[in-house]
């Protein structure tokens, strides 16, 4: 093969492998940082489309209070949930609180509104907003390209 034409592709071959290692790396980052997490203190969200996101708030499993999206429900071409977990506080003592994480996807641009209702027995029939201690947080989120 001619000198000429093993130069471009030798150029070709070199530009694929340093775009492949930059799409692993920034794979592999975000596996290990993983989602952004928003807190009470921290409720103006901005995210890209397709990047993930949790809502963190501080809850007692051993209450009975719970956390939940209230109506509205956020726009869903701009946001959709993902999943819910809890995790206890360290050390994790009987009674001892924890977190909730809410967490979300972003969709299309656009912006929206998650407004979590704090509340005894949230999301089932006996749930209980009408106590002192149920409240609201609003998250506002933006989704920009």
């Amino acid at each position: 093969m001619p000198r000429k034409r093993l130069r471009p592709l030798l150029v070709t071959a070199v530009v694929v492998a340093v775009v492949a290692v930059l799409v692993g790396g920034y794979t592999v980052f975000g596996a290990l940082t993983g989602p952004q997490v928003y807190d009470a203190d921290d409720t103006s969200v901005s995210v890209a489309p397709g990047e993930t996101f949790s809502l963190q708030l501080e809850e007692n499993a051993s209450t009975g209070y719970r956390w939940r999206v209230e109506e509205p429900e956020p726009d869903a071409d701009v946001v959709t949930g993902t999943g819910s977990r809890y995790e206890a506080d360290e050390p994790v003592l009987v009674g001892s609180g924890g977190g909730r994480y809410l967490d979300f996807r972003a969709g299309e641009p656009g912006h929206t509104k998650i407004k979590l209702l704090y509340c005894r027995q949230c999301g089932t029939p006996d749930e209980d907003t009408g106590s002192p201690e149920a409240t609201t947080v609003t998250f506002d989120v933006t989704v920009q390209d």
